[in-house]
């Protein structure tokens, strides 16, 4: 129990920290929400009208009294309402969401399970060609820019060979009813495709090292005196000793898939979070903002306590306090 709140404790912390650093970050932008409601042209708007617009939205107050009612506000379960959208956050957030987090979530599996297959065989490979040639793919992934890997993905195959749509969440022009699954599966390949090609890299060369050093130890020594060889031999000694650094790097990675989704719903036109969170940004939208703000500090820091929890599963010392 002491656990746990210490955790809630350390997120209230967090959340009230990054609320205070977001708001203070849009406050000295050059953005002005009121032009960005109204849209380009100004002219339109008289100087009465513009005041109006202001006090509306609670913008005429001093920035210390607008942060606190907000804050007042989210206690009570009120986001506020988006000046772009014109909508409750909450209904802004929780459309969008589901649809971030079923391409996020599917990357997320991939790349890890990719990344660690890959890692375990350059380990049992360790010197050939094809551990070699792992690496090398690996490097390559891990400096090349996520948002350059899903164009040259967008003009491979949807501008030159048209076999996936070039953006969009479902086909344009159709009703949701309409849409089908395969559908909304051939519209998340490419962005699933982006986001997990560029996880693979770390956990490949992570899970590779370690097992390496597995394969090093004094029982892997005996295990192979005694006749164990191969896949019996990684399977029964190897894997459980590297699924925790691999399960702590893994969980470690929701922030950076977070962030790469930004970028490839960017690319893809997704109309995902990470979308929704660039347009609150450019378009001042403060409530917006920091409702995506609290919402992926949560998200983040959730995978950090399963990784902590699924710790004391996989390794009994820690459950004991050895380790």
């Amino acid at each position: 129990m002491n656990y746990f709140l210490s955790k809630l404790l350390k997120l209230v912390t967090l959340l009230i920290a990054v609320s205070i650093i977001s708001f203070s970050l849009m406050n000295i932008s050059p953005i002005d929400p009121v032009q960005s409601y109204v849209g380009a042209d100004m002219t339109r708007v008289s100087p009465e009208q513009r005041e109006e617009i202001a006090e509306y939205w609670g913008l005429d107050e001093p920035k210390a009294g607008q942060f606190i009612n907000w804050g007042k506000a989210v206690l009570q379960g009120d986001l506020g309402t988006s000046l772009l959208y014109r909508a409750p956050v909450k209904e802004v957030i929780a459309e969008r969401f589901l649809a971030s987090l079923t391409l996020m979530g599917l990357a997320w599996v991939l790349s890890g399970l990719i990344g660690f297959l890959l890692g375990v065989l350059a380990a049992m490979k360790q010197g050939t060609w094809l551990d070699r040639f792992i690496r090398g793919y690996c490097y390559v992934l891990a400096s090349t820019p996520g948002f350059w890997l899903g164009l040259l993905l967008l003009m491979i195959f949807s501008v030159w060979l048209g076999w996936f749509p070039v953006g969009l969440g479902t086909p344009a022009g159709v009703l949701a009813g309409d849409v089908s699954i395969m559908d909304k599966l051939r519209h998340l390949f490419l962005p699933v495709l982006t986001l997990s090609v560029v996880g693979i890299a770390n956990i490949a060369l992570h899970t590779r090292q370690k097992l390496i050093d597995v394969l090093e130890s004094e029982y892997i020594r005996y295990a192979k005196a005694t006749g164990e060889r191969g896949i019996s031999l990684i399977y029964r000694h190897g894997l459980r000793n590297i699924s925790l650094p691999a399960i702590s790097l893994h969980f470690a990675s929701f922030g950076e898939i977070f962030g790469g989704a930004v970028l490839a719903e960017q690319v893809f036109s997704y109309p995902g979070l990470g979308q929704a969170v660039v347009d609150a940004g450019l378009g001042g939208d403060v409530p917006l903002l920091l409702g995506i703000v609290l919402i992926s500090t949560i998200f983040v820091f959730t995978g950090n306590v399963i990784a902590d929890v699924l710790y004391k599963v996989v390794d009994p010392r820690i459950r004991r306090g050895e380790g």
